[in-house]
């Protein structure tokens, strides 16, 4: 979409702690997931290996692991002779992720209105207030955050452990949808609209839950992708056409 890439500088990112023992190729995967998933590197950004080393102070290898890992989530790109970069969804990756997501996200929320407690929700009503403030700054960047944050909290109550993994998955992949395609503010729910979900939670009301995450993934997709991968097919008649006129006019 023509943005300008971030450069690499993790120096902030890296705490003496988190980077010393055992851990450590942990701690790598740890920093460089959150520098995606948080968007400090944009989609497109060049991750290689000689600089990622040297940031982090290890081999060229345990960089490779980490970066093959995070291609097998789909967040890294890596091809041959090209190196790594920040993945790019398409849009049609963009918009089987929002698909998964509804399927996913609406068939849970049975088991979130069985299961949720007071202290669950409340949980939430923190993580609401956060967006709100976030919002109130015009801090994009953590507004996308706590946005899927509420998302994965909210399918957490349901205890079931693999749906939430697979749906943290997919809301990672989503964050990057919206740094490559979405303007500003796209893509982060109002706070407003999770309350509503909380209220017929609270309710017990599973089919309107259901209708409202429905029509909720719907709307946030729609201020996302907004424009189609390729390009129309040419008229060729059209422009043969007009060559041929331009060429009888000028002979």
């Amino acid at each position: 979409m023509g943005k300008k890439r971030t450069s690499i500088d993790l120096g902030a990112m890296q705490g003496e702690d988190a980077m010393s023992g055992g851990g450590r190729d942990e701690a790598i995967y740890g920093n460089l997931y959150a520098a995606i998933v948080e968007n400090h590197l944009e989609p497109g950004t060049k991750l290689p290996e000689d600089t990622l080393a040297e940031a982090f102070g290890v081999s060229r290898t345990s960089i490779r692991k980490v970066l093959q890992r995070l291609s097998y989530e789909r967040l890294v790109d890596i091809r041959l002779n090209r190196g790594a970069t920040v993945a790019q969804p398409t849009v049609k990756e963009a918009r089987d992720i929002f698909a998964a997501r509804r399927i996913v996200e609406c068939g849970v929320l049975a088991q979130v209105v069985a299961k949720a407690t007071p202290a669950g929700l409340d949980v939430l009503r923190t993580i609401i207030r956060r967006e709100h403030e976030a919002e109130a700054r015009g801090d994009r960047r953590e507004s996308i955050y706590l946005s899927g944050e509420f998302h994965v909290v909210l399918a957490r109550l349901s205890e079931n452990e693999t749906i939430v993994e697979f749906l943290a998955g997919l809301v990672s992949r989503s964050s990057l949808v919206i740094a490559t395609y979405g303007a500003p503010m796209a893509g982060s729910c109002r706070h407003s609209e999770h309350e509503a979900v909380l209220d017929l939670i609270a309710a017990g009301d599973v089919e309107g839950a259901r209708a409202w995450m429905e029509r909720h993934l719907k709307d946030i997709e729609r201020t996302v992708v907004l424009v189609e991968e390729e390009p129309a097919e040419p008229d060729l008649r059209k422009i043969l056409d007009e060559v041929a006129r331009r060429h009888r006019g000028g002979g």
